[in-house]
């Protein structure tokens, strides 16, 4: 629920999964995270209130009901790590497939992305395993991500052949990390349930792909275009990074805000 602009992160999330034609979208919470299905829920009397007021712009940002997404709830009841958060999507997904897509990652400025539709046309048409995104980062950043092994394939995407979880540079089989989104067929579920847990108590998701890989299924890759940039929330410096550009790219304030910065970072 971090606000990036004028939005929180997940709602950012969302968006781009609507606009890639994902309709139905489970989000996987935790204890204390009332806060994102509130801020979902229709509120009546909110909306009354702004439109009384005249304020039209600010109902219209609050209804989410335009959206025509079916939002369904269920919770992580221990912090057992991303492959086990997934696990809690099972009875959801059923035998059909899944697309992920991680909170703590927008791809594109104002989650402009049509990565998500590129990955379900390769899953479909390539009767693939599993696809993800992938961006390169600077070799001394391997350490904070998955990281794949690959070669040249054909449309224009990547064969993965092995994956590290948050390799060290020295160790990295390539630079190329994964940018926060996957499209699996159900077998996932069975592969998590295979995953040992680290040393952390955490089920690795990477640990799960990397079974298919050792299974011979296939698993390929696609790489985000510069304009799709993912825009990583996980740490401080990005966080603010992220929400500095959102800011200026505002329509309404982003002038003002870059006339301010000038002037702020041109005071002694």
């Amino acid at each position: 629920m971090l606000p990036v602009a004028r939005k929180p992160i997940v709602q950012y999330v969302l968006e781009e999964l609507l606009a890639n034609g994902v309709e139905q979208i489970l989000l996987i919470t935790g204890r204390s995270k009332t806060a994102i299905e509130n801020h979902f829920d229709t509120d009546p009397e909110l909306l009354r209130t702004l439109n009384s007021r005249k304020m039209t712009h600010l109902a219209s940002q609050t209804d989410f009901e335009h959206l025509k997404a079916h939002i369904f709830y269920t919770r992580q009841h221990q912090q057992k790590g991303l492959g086990d958060a997934v696990l809690c999507g099972e009875s959801f997904a059923g035998e059909q497939p899944v697309v992920v897509a991680l909170g703590d990652s927008i791809l594109g400025l104002h989650a402009k992305s049509s990565c998500v539709s590129r990955m379900i046309q390769l899953f479909e048409s390539r009767r693939a395993s599993c696809v993800v995104a992938v961006e390169e980062v600077p070799p001394e950043e391997t350490r904070n991500y998955g990281v794949i092994r690959a070669r040249e394939g054909k449309d224009g995407c990547l064969n993965v052949l092995d994956l590290i979880e948050k390799p060290r540079p020295e160790e990295a089989p390539s630079n190329l990390a994964i940018a926060g989104r996957y499209v699996f067929s159900p077998l996932i579920f069975d592969m998590l349930r295979r995953v040992q847990a680290d040393s952390k108590g955490e089920i690795q998701l990477t640990d799960a792909i990397r079974f298919l890989c050792e299974e011979g299924k296939r698993v390929l890759a696609v790489k985000l275009p510069p304009s799709e940039k993912r825009y990583d929330i996980g740490n401080f410096a990005s966080y603010y990074a992220t929400f500095v550009e959102f800011a200026l790219a505002d329509p309404d304030y982003g002038k003002e805000l870059r006339d301010y910065l000038q002037t702020l970072l041109n005071t002694p």
